[in-house]
């Protein structure tokens, strides 16, 4: 159950904020019942000045509660907005965060673990972007780890986006964190937004080109080259100009990943695989060039990750953006529940869980206009 009272319209801080009466309270096990919820929750929270009350924190989880990367995330965004924090403890099923003002700074997060270094920065770098002086946040954690977005996918993908909006992270890599030892470190530059822009993503015209990155830490470079390789051959049949670049990048220990990018007219989509004790090069790069080539046989503009990754900063432009998924998730389903609970916004999700999609966000409005209008936005 999500109870929300009605939610008056809202500017973005450090615009005025309409004054609201009481917490948004979450029931954490809302959708697909991650982390996710916590997550886009909390970056609402900093964005609007809204205190949150969130209860059965990661219940649909084998190990429900707050892990180690949740409570960090938890901290980072408590650090940028000065907030009072009840429930911020390991295994920890509620919270309540009450916000102040977003701080710029240079903060430094450490997880502690292998939990990744990239779930913690996208919780906090858009409440940044708002603050009025540029701020520089160093994670240690995981920086290419099962079940998140790695380290060059958010670089290569997710910030390229994010720029066309109207946010300028800047991304570095100071050391990879493979699973399980992590150690790795990123660190990021955020600087304060005054332009944001929607997006329309819904052709991608024809393939161009496929680029690509093969690393390894800590590990002989053949293992890099064969994975490049590999995916090079695999690709052959879609693609004729492929290029994948071999790397050896620092690293607290040993790993592999393979990150492809399909480079179209009009968008890109990006897939990525991880090595792993016992699992061949060929298996990795076959991972990584099998999302490729799924994605190009269906009519996606973007891959279901980014079309996750968008619908929060293209909930806070004020204008309509479209968006072709390959694939709706659960996790878009929930990531856009999340934000309706907040903002006043429209979103529009049409097509099946598991098949192409399309999104439609209707962003925040000015104080200025009407509601009529806001109903207005699609027909």
């Amino acid at each position: 159950m999500v109870r929300s009272e009605k939610q008056p319209e809202l500017r973005l801080r450090p615009l005025p904020v309409t004054p609201a009466r009481g917490p948004v309270e979450i029931d954490g096990s809302m959708g697909e019942g991650g982390g996710q919820v916590l997550r886009t929750s909390l970056t609402l929270a900093v964005l609007t000045g809204r205190a949150l009350r969130l209860e059965n924190i990661r219940a649909r989880r084998p190990k429900p509660g707050l892990m180690a990367q949740h409570l960090k995330a938890v901290e980072a965004a408590a650090a940028i907005s000065g907030a009072r924090v009840e429930g911020a403890k390991l295994g920890s099923g509620a919270l309540l965060f009450e916000p102040q003002e977003i701080r710029p700074g240079a903060y430094s997060f450490d997880i502690g673990t292998a939990g990744s270094t990239s779930l913690v920065l996208q919780t906090i770098l858009l409440p940044l972007a708002f603050a009025p002086e540029a701020s520089t946040v160093v994670v240690t954690g995981g920086t290419h780890v099962p079940w998140s977005p790695s380290f060059h996918y958010l670089d290569r993908q997710w910030v390229p986006y994010l720029r066309q909006i109207g946010f300028d992270p800047h991304l570095e890599l100071e050391q990879a964190g493979f699973y399980p030892r992590g150690g790795g470190r990123v660190k990021a530059t955020v600087s304060p937004s005054s332009r944001r822009a929607p997006l329309r993503l819904l052709d991608r015209g024809a393939l161009l080109r496929i680029r690509g990155i093969s690393g390894v830490g800590k590990l002989d470079r053949a293992i890099a080259e064969r994975q490049a390789r590999r995916a090079t051959e695999t690709l052959a049949v879609a693609c004729k100009e492929i290029a994948i670049d071999v790397v050896e990048v620092p690293a607290a220990s040993p790993g592999t990943f393979l990150l492809l990018l399909a480079e179209c007219e009009h968008s890109q989509a990006c897939y990525c695989a991880l090595g792993a004790r016992g699992k061949r090069a060929e298996r990795v790069a076959d991972e990584a060039a099998e999302g490729i080539l799924a994605f190009l046989a269906g009519d996606g503009a973007v891959d279901p990750w980014l079309a996750d990754q968008l619908v929060l900063p293209l909930s806070i432009t004020s204008g309509n953006s479209e968006l072709r998924t390959a694939r709706v998730t659960g996790h878009l389903l929930t990531n856009a529940q999340v934000v309706k609970l907040f903002l006043p916004v429209r979103i529009e999700i049409a097509g099946e869980t598991g098949e192409p999609g399309t999104i439609r966000i209707a962003g925040l409005v000015s104080s200025a206009e009407s509601e009529s209008a806001r109903k207005a936005s699609f027909p």
